[in-house]
């Protein structure tokens, strides 16, 4: 009997409302998923996307200093 390796994958929820554009995730994301967007939230600060490849690892979401981030892991 083998065992199959299990990856995980992630997604995040953002409040982008909530973000005030520190950065501190995007430094803090081990797989390099998080980018900041073009546009602005409604107190006009850039917030940050998610790009394809988040592990669900939470970097982003201990980090974050006004809790932007629900991070959800899926194993497989």
């Amino acid at each position: 009997m083998t065992d199959t390796p299990r990856t995980s994958r992630g997604t995040l929820v953002i409040d982008v409302d909530k973000c005030k554009g520190c950065e501190l995730c995007i430094a803090a994301c081990p797989p390099n998923v998080l980018v900041m967007s073009k546009a602005v939230n409604e107190i006009g600060y850039r917030y940050p996307e998610l790009t394809p490849g988040c592990t669900g690892c939470t970097a982003c979401q201990l980090v974050c200093p006004d809790f932007v981030f629900e991070v959800y892991r899926v194993m497989s």
